[in-house]
């Protein structure tokens, strides 16, 4: 039997041909949803790379300077410059890789202005991000150095736009070698005798537009070019990451997959995916929205899916075995920044909207494990759809940093194939599915599901088959709020954060589950 990925509802199907059921929002609140999972853990074998748990960390607004980085001076607790408590929050999710410097960032950065000596280092304007000057006190040093704290891979995003071969490829011996040559004797002069170890890398940033407007058969060239000249050093092996498309840009797949000798130099394909609920003039407030604003955020999250497949069915007629992956390293909510903030910093209030969509998306993002090999959320502190947001000395956890704690222990665990059948949310005679949903069983045989209720007006009852496993012990948690539009703030106690959830029960090898409206559970089966 093939495996069954998670499908859409049944009642989405009926959507789609014309045919749409009441809508749920004038249905009788006191009457639960209905769902049932079927799962197939006999057929989990491929695994979800832990890599699709990645961050992003640009030279944008608050996110390295008063979000990572603070300097050795700061009166805020701090090794080496860099924040101890952002520290140990990103290590709690397990966080399994960072990119940097960017984003558009990447493209105008020259490596060398961040290296040695502080005082030394020459300032830059910040063309892309709100005008401001950027010293260069956080560099490569500090970047390794935080990515050595937080236990992670690094991501480096290289600057082909305005950049050089040389430049690049000197980057990665300084790295990466200890060879006896003039960029490790710099690096040794800098403080750093022993290279790093540097796990993935970008040529380039979104080409086609802030990266340099370039079209994919000209960018397909140039990766060429740029990789031949990217050396592994001393068992250090890049993985290298060539700039993909944007959305539902087809042709950039396909013209830069189908050809052999590109095919070959790359290990994976990015793919960036924002959430935008309007449009790019008008993106709605974060934390001022209504029913309807709700509903399309999640519509608009929940057609990542159908981009997905679509690239990965190109992917598929070139690269049947799935060699190169797919990596969605910037996805998230793209809303307006909050009033009175830079306009150029970007940044926004994180809501249990924002649960919901990290949810969904990594959902999504794990039953497709056999071609997604890593994800980046944007952006990791400040920026977007960020895990933590700071202020001085204060830090928040937002509602998006616990789904990804709640979810952390889907990393290198198997997928377990699902089928998920579900009523529809409906809102204005539009639907969605009301459940999203994945699967897997960790090394040690436990078994973990998680799930989102879409639905803020209805609670769920889904029944769970569990297939071939025998299991007999659950628990689980659940984050929800009383409000859609709930947020975690620095001068207030936490109202959007993990519970004990016990809602949910077996009896005779069948799960039975009953969510709240507008919730996100992680069940644990023993």
């Amino acid at each position: 039997m093939k495996n069954i990925y998670s499908k859409l509802c049944s009642a989405a199907f009926i959507a789609a041909i014309g045919i749409l059921p009441i809508s749920l929002a004038a249905q009788n609140t006191s009457n639960p949803i209905k769902g049932k999972i079927s799962l197939f853990p006999d057929q989990a074998q491929t695994t979800i790379s832990k890599d699709i748990y990645g961050h992003f960390a640009e030279h944008l607004g608050h996110c390295i300077y008063g979000g990572f980085w603070v300097g050795e001076k700061s009166p805020i607790p701090n090794t080496e410059g860099l924040r101890n408590d952002v520290i140990a929050a990103l290590r709690d999710v397990s966080i399994p890789n960072l990119r940097w410097p960017g984003g558009c960032f990447a493209d105008t950065y020259h490596w060398k202005d961040g290296i040695g000596p502080r005082e030394k280092r020459p300032s830059i304007i910040n063309t892309n991000w709100g005008g401001v000057t950027e010293d260069n006190s956080f560099g490569t040093h500090e970047f390794m150095r935080l990515t050595e704290l937080l236990g992670c891979d690094a991501y480096i995003n290289g600057n082909i736009g305005s950049g050089t071969v040389q430049e690049m490829s000197q980057w990665v011996e300084y790295l990466t070698s200890d060879n006896e040559s003039p960029m490790t004797r710099l690096r040794k002069e800098n403080g750093r005798d022993k290279p790093w170890k540097v796990k993935y890398w970008a040529v380039g940033n979104e080409t086609w537009g802030c990266g340099g407007n370039m079209t994919p058969d000209y960018y397909g060239n140039l990766f060429r070019q740029f990789s031949t000249y990217l050396g592994n050093f001393n068992g250090n092996n890049l993985q290298k990451v060539a700039s993909g498309a944007s959305d539902a840009d087809y042709d950039w797949t396909e013209t830069m997959i189908k050809n052999p000798k590109t095919r070959w130099m790359m290990q994976d394909i990015s793919l960036h995916y924002y959430t935008i609920m309007d449009n790019w003039s008008h993106k709605g407030s974060a934390t001022q929205f209504d029913e309807k604003e709700w509903f399309t955020t999640l519509k608009k999250s929940l057609q990542i899916e159908k981009i997905i497949k679509g690239h990965s069915d190109i992917m598929d007629r070139y690269d049947p075995e799935k060699r190169v992956g797919l990596v969605v390293d910037e996805w998230g909510n793209w809303f307006d920044v909050e009033p009175g903030t830079n306009p150029g910093f970007l940044f926004q209030q994180n809501t249990l909207r924002d649960a919901m969509v990290a949810a969904l998306n990594l959902n999504i993002f794990n039953n497709h494990a056999d071609r997604i090999k890593m994800a980046n959320l944007a952006q990791a502190i400040n920026v977007l759809q960020s895990l933590i947001l700071t202020k001085d000395e204060k830090m928040v956890l937002t509602p998006t940093y616990y789904v990804f704690k709640m979810f952390k222990v889907h990393q290198n665990a198997k997928l377990i194939p699902i089928q998920l059948n579900c009523e529809n949310y409906t809102f204005d005679k539009e639907s969605i599915p009301s459940i999203s949903a994945s699967a897997s069983k960790d090394d040690a045989g436990k078994i973990h599901v998680t799930l989102a209720n879409f639905n803020p007006n209805k609670d769920q009852e889904i029944t769970c088959d569990l297939g071939s496993a025998t299991l007999t012990q659950v628990k689980g948690e659940i984050l929800t709020a009383k409000s859609m539009s709930a947020y975690n703030n620095f001068d207030k106690a936490e109202e959007v954060k993990p519970q004990a959830f016990k809602g949910a029960t077996i009896k005779n090898n069948q799960l039975k589950i009953t969510m709240p409206a507008k919730s996100i559970v992680a069940i644990e089966l023993n």
